[in-house]
């Protein structure tokens, strides 16, 4: 599982966008109060430059979300595989269940905000994460702490409260989540007073790296597919 520890980077950076800084409202409020004769002509200038970039806005928000679900989809299967195979016994499968339906509540929450635009289910093959207690503590303890990770490091991104909300209060529930499996794994469940984000583009390195996600086709499936 060296794979799956987390590291402490910089955010990347690259979903943000010079025109975040310049708020509708401030301008809306600069046209209204200038002297200047051609405020009229200045407010048809401006305007378009604000659609542009609440158009550009929105669609980074939705790229964000998009992120978010797929990480939710990856946890909503792993959890309802190991529900299906029925491999653990007590509070691991105590934990199991009750997140697997925080997961899978999750997928609906993203999916209903984002509508058509939403991702579709990636296959997945756990490789036999799901079908010893074991690998899925280690598994599930790597799982939680990158979303909780992964949220941190990107909701100061987002813009639109309409995304925003459900994200911030998904990332709270996967906190959650990370101690409670760390708990029943013997670890920790808070090492440090401060947890530092992960960029997207080392979750998305991390998460290729378990190989867990099924990129290419082939005439034989894999024993258990999320």
């Amino acid at each position: 599982m060296s794979d799956l520890n987390l590291e402490t980077l910089d955010e990347d950076g690259a979903l943000r966008d010079g025109l975040d800084g310049v708020g509708i409202d401030t301008r809306a409020h600069f046209l209204r109060t200038t002297a200047l004769g051609g405020g009229a002509l200045l407010a048809a200038l401006v305007a378009p430059g604000a659609a542009e970039a609440q158009r550009r806005s929105r669609s980074r928000d939705k790229r964000i979300i998009n992120f978010a679900l797929t990480l939710e989809l990856l946890q909503d299967s792993f959890y309802s595989e190991v529900e299906r195979l029925g491999a653990l016994r007590g509070d691991l499968a105590t934990q199991a269940k009750v997140v697997g339906a925080h997961e899978r509540a999750h997928v609906r929450a993203f999916r209903d905000v984002l509508g058509q635009d939403a991702v579709k289910r990636p296959r997945f093959n756990f490789r036999g994460a799901t079908e010893d207690s074991e690998r899925f503590q280690r598994t599930a303890v790597a799982f939680e702490d990158l979303a909780v990770a992964a949220y941190k490091g990107q909701a100061p991104n987002i813009r639109s409260a309409e995304y925003l909300v459900p994200a911030l209060a998904i990332h709270t529930v996967e906190a959650r989540h990370a101690a409670w499996i760390r708990r029943l794994a013997g670890v920790s469940p808070a090492e440090n007073a401060f947890d530092e984000p992960l960029s997207r583009r080392r979750v998305e390195r991390v998460v290729r790296a378990t190989n867990f996600t099924v990129r290419t086709r082939s005439r034989r499936r894999p024993r258990f597919t999320g």
